[in-house]
């Protein structure tokens, strides 16, 4: 590590100990794990964001929005005498290390496939492992839903439960819509839930066995329809119209034209 780094690292930390001293920041010390788990989760998603955006200075000021949420948890430990962010670093080379024995010991891998099986292999012999009781333990529940599905999905399908192949899965996702109709039309909005979460769910599958990211899939899809969403605003501002002034073919009309031009 260069000096460069071991100064801005040490100087990072002190300032999150000021921040959370006597004389720091009254927001900063009345801070807890609890309190500020909800920006744990806004920064991650910023840092997103930034990747998407391409703008490397964006993804930099997001990083270290994510990297003060790791120092804050940190320190809120270190003052209960539970660990500090010593502890952390070492905690997680240490996994890094014990996870790639082909890069720190003598194993040898023929690729990417063979990383991934001794990965888990590893993990199998972690402590609190053992304590698993089911294939599907050690996926959050705090994880957004659809990424938590698609790991509930890939978990499930190393045991065998899967189907053949993806064109069995459109024969799901059709039952699946079909019920979902019948749903709707019987006006019992908790079984149109359901059946709703079974066609999602569906959908995830599918995603799976083409290698796709369900949750990057919707995101991606969100941009475009705001994208073209945007177009529809702009004409009805170039016609100087408020947007609710348009007819639904107009609209369907200028989004078509939006999305041929992507």
């Amino acid at each position: 590590m260069t000096d460069r780094i071991q100064d801005e690292w040490a100087a990072l930390v002190e300032t999150v100990e000021t921040l959370r001293g006597p004389d720091g920041c009254p927001w900063d010390r009345q801070q807890t794990h609890q309190s500020l788990k909800k920006y744990a989760v806004e920064e991650v998603y910023e840092a997103l964001e930034a990747i998407d955006s391409g703008d490397p200075s964006m993804l930099e000021d997001e990083l270290g929005d994510v990297l003060l949420q790791v120092l804050l948890h940190a320190e809120i430990a270190r003052e209960a005498g539970q660990f500090d962010v010593a502890d952390v670093c070492r905690r997680i080379r240490e996994k890094l290390q014990r996870r790639h024995p082909h890069v720190f010991g003598d194993v040898e891998v023929s690729g990417v496939s063979e990383v991934l099986t001794n990965w888990e292999q590893i993990k199998s012999g972690e402590p609190g492992y053992d304590q698993r009781t089911s294939a599907l333990d050690g996926v959050p529940k705090a994880l957004p839903a659809l990424m938590r599905a698609a790991k509930l999905s890939k978990k499930a399908a190393r045991t065998g439960f899967d189907w053949p192949h993806v064109n069995a899965i459109f024969d799901k996702l059709k039952e699946e819509t079909q019920e979902l109709e019948e749903a709707v039309e019987s006006g019992d909005n908790t079984r149109v839930k359901e059946e709703l979460g079974d066609l999602l769910f569906t959908a995830v599958n599918i995603a799976r066995h083409k290698g796709i990211d369900p949750e990057e899939a919707l995101r991606d899809m969100l941009e475009r329809f705001t994208s073209r969403f945007n177009a529809i605003e702009d004409r009805a501002r170039e016609t100087g119209r408020e947007i609710s002034d348009m007819s639904l073919e107009e609209m369907d009309n200028v989004w078509d034209q939006a999305k041929r031009g992507e």
